[in-house]
């Protein structure tokens, strides 16, 4: 029979026999080597609680915490019925009775209760406390915890064989400390027990000595009390352990070693508080009437041993920064050509802004120059304004620019350049004649513009002109690249610091979304779609909503998009409209109701299954019809069906990119709709 066989069947069958026990009555010796054998075994379980990593390593504590307090219960009664019937109940209970307490009844009586009040008033009730609390605390993490190893699993940090093992070390603890709340109880009701079944044994021993045996009073107190306390010490004995053991695992704090280790290590790196120590303890036996090789033998060992290990962790790490400053001296900077320099060189980061070297001054803020701070402004306003964090800007010199020239990359490729010539500022006007400079265009919204000398600003803003700095032309440059991609800026590590800042206030909603397994990616991939069309995703809460309500049913980002921006309704409008206005272009509701019966679903989500000239004349209507209402101060709109907005977006996006599709669905119904124009396949009019 193997080991695991006999331990399916011996534990079972041990159980048995502790309760048979109480029953049955055993013999002296057999009585003797049980005894030993609880003895023994609460020290083993005491040792194992101080050699534990974790409390999870001894996680049958709790149930092995009841079958010691039953076994040590059936011992005193087997004990009971031996002394109360004989007269005496082995060595063992004997040695205890003279040898340990002396054969003194009355100081038996004082070191068992003094046993009782270590275990029942210290360690029980401390142990009980920090296991109600643990198990309180544990319970109330177990939602978070279940979120982080879903966010793990979902980002590719772990695998789904370490989830798996992750979450059920998480039920397993907060199973164990609640366990370990309930079998704390058991101790307290043994210490009880304990100085009951003691007084009982007292004054049934009496009664028998005296009533039953014919003893004299003295003869039967001094015989039947020394057996009941010493009974009654070496059930405590165990006791205690178990209590100490109890004490030990529900305050053992995570570490990657055993108590004893964690006790020197820790220990090791107090060299201030044990020199100090040590010296107090030698400067106390200097007060008149102390003895004095004690405390001066106890305060040099342990100063002694505090010159010996290692100084305190201040000491560590001021010696430590010193090591590294002087290590720091030594070393050499790298050189830009080194193989260092060149793989520093080569990180791609997320945004950045490259200056020609004539443009660098206006980062040097000894120079006046401001444009770093404007950037850090920018970073909060277009926080606030998108709902996302965008990424440090690296700013940097490029001497292989031309002169007055930036450049702003995302993810290491250009998207945008423009000018910035010194002692100059921009003037935006359509009448720049009588002011010299360089004709340019605005780089945002292409309106005609001028770099005038700095001695012209004046003359400019009294002509009525719009005059901006050229820190004020690159930051708002920046800003609209940002704008418009802003998709491209949105990482995955973005989206679990975007669902952490949700958890701290609407737990529930993230509790939802992990439900819905959907992946970090994935819900990049709607986010970044509602930036695409410039939705701000501020409202986090609700499209979380959405997504943990649709996610349960389909994984398609398009689908979900389209879900949250249902969701969001006349919220979106509202990023569009001007005031309580809306400018709007619409279909020819014959032509919609044509485009929605081309209207075909593919790999990469809905499109319109029409004839390329068709599409052609579609597109060029609508960016004209937005174009001539840019030119009369209008943002306009296209509206349309809410099956047809993604379609028709991919239609018309390459002719209009600033133009905004909208379903009527998410028009507000407080919002002024007027109607700019129709597209129709014959000749489109103005309405």
């Amino acid at each position: 029979m193997n080991s695991n066989n006999l331990a399916k069947i011996g534990v079972p069958v041990g159980i048995v026999l502790v309760v048979v026990m109480m029953v049955v009555p055993l013999p002296p010796v057999f009585l003797d080597l049980l005894i030993a054998v609880n003895i023994t075994g609460a020290v083993v379980i005491l040792l194992t609680s101080m050699y534990v990593k974790r409390a999870l390593d001894f996680s049958i504590f709790p149930s092995l915490l009841l079958v010691a307090t039953m076994f040590r219960l059936a011992l005193n009664v087997s004990a009971t019925r031996l002394v109360l019937s004989h007269g005496y109940a082995g060595k063992v209970i004997e040695a205890f009775g003279h040898f340990v307490v002396g054969g003194s009844l009355i100081v038996g009586l004082v070191i068992f209760l003094i046993l009782i009040v270590i275990q029942y008033m210290v360690i029980t009730n401390g142990s009980g406390r920090v296991a109600e609390v643990a198990a309180r605390f544990t319970l109330d993490a177990m939602p978070g915890k279940q979120m982080a190893i879903d966010a793990d699993l979902a980002a590719g940090a772990i695998s789904d064989a370490e989830a798996k093992t992750r979450r059920r070390d998480v039920a397993a603890e907060a199973d164990f400390y609640g366990a370990m709340d309930g079998a704390s109880k058991f101790v307290k009701g043994d210490a009880v027990a304990a100085i009951v079944i003691t007084f009982i044994n007292l004054i049934g021993g009496f009664l028998v000595g005296v009533v039953q045996k014919h003893m004299a009073m003295g003869e039967a107190i001094n015989t039947f009390s020394l057996l009941s306390v010493g009974d009654g010490l070496v059930s405590q004995l165990p006791a205690l352990l178990i209590s100490i053991s109890t004490g030990l695992i529900v305050t053992r704090a995570a570490s990657s070693d055993d108590m004893g280790t964690d006790l020197i290590a820790q220990f090791s790196r107090q060299g201030r508080a044990l020199r100090i120590a040590g010296a107090s303890m030698a400067c106390l036996a200097l007060v008149p009437g102390m003895p004095k090789v004690p405390f001066f033998l106890v305060g040099g060992l342990v100063f002694f041993i505090g010159r010996r290990v290692q100084s305190d962790p201040d000491e560590v790490r001021d010696a430590q920064e010193a090591q590294l400053a002087l290590e720091a001296a030594a070393v050499p900077e790298i050189a830009p050509d080194s193989p260092e320099g060149i793989v520093r060189d080569m990180k791609v980061e997320p945004l950045e802004l490259e200056l020609a070297y004539d443009v660098v001054e206006l980062v040097d803020n000894s120079r006046g120059g401001d444009l770093l701070d404007r950037v850090k402004a920018l970073r909060r306003k277009l926080a606030l304004e998108l709902g996302v964090i965008i990424p440090l800007v690296r700013t940097r010199d490029n001497l292989d620019l031309p002169a007055s020239t930036y450049t702003i990359s995302i993810h290491g490729v250009e998207v945008a350049r423009g000018s910035s010539p010194a002692a100059t500022v921009l003037v935006i006007g359509d009448d720049l004649l009588n002011l010299p400079g360089d004709v340019t265009k605005e780089p945002v919204f292409g309106l005609p513009a001028k770099w005038v000398p700095m001695e012209y600003r004046n003359q400019a803003e009294a002509e009525g002109h719009t005059v901006v700095d050229r820190s004020s032309v690159i930051t708002t440059h920046l800003a609209e690249v940002v704008r418009q991609h802003a998709s491209r800026l949105l990482s995955h590590q973005d989206i679990k610091m975007l669902m952490d800042m949700v958890k701290q206030h609407d737990t529930v909603v993230i509790d939802e979304l992990t439900g819905a397994n959907l992946s970090l990616g994935e819900i990049q991939r709607v986010l970044a779609n509602l930036l695409e069309e410039n939705i701000p995703i501020r409202d986090l809460g609700r499209i979380f909503e959405v997504l943990s309500e649709r996610g349960r049913q389909t994984k398609d980002p398009e689908t979900l998009t389209e879900s949250v921006r249902a969701g969001l309704g006349p919220a979106i409008s509202t990023v569009f409209a001007n005031g309580q206005r809306i400018p709007v272009i619409t279909f020819e509701p014959l032509l919609e109701h044509d485009l929605l019966e081309s209207l075909r679903t593919g790999a990469e989500g809905s499109f319109l299954s029409i004839d390329p000239t068709t599409a052609e004349h579609i597109a060029l209507e609508v960016a004209s019809m937005a174009h001539n209402a840019e030119q009369q101060g209008d943002n306009p709109v296209l509206v349309c069906t809410a099956a047809l907005r993604p379609a028709v977006r991919k239609l018309v996006h390459a002719a209009a990119p600033r133009l905004a599709v909208l379903s009527y669905t998410e028009l507000g119904p407080r919002l002024e709709i007027d109607t700019i124009g129709q597209v129709r396949l014959a000749s489109p009019t103005p309405v």
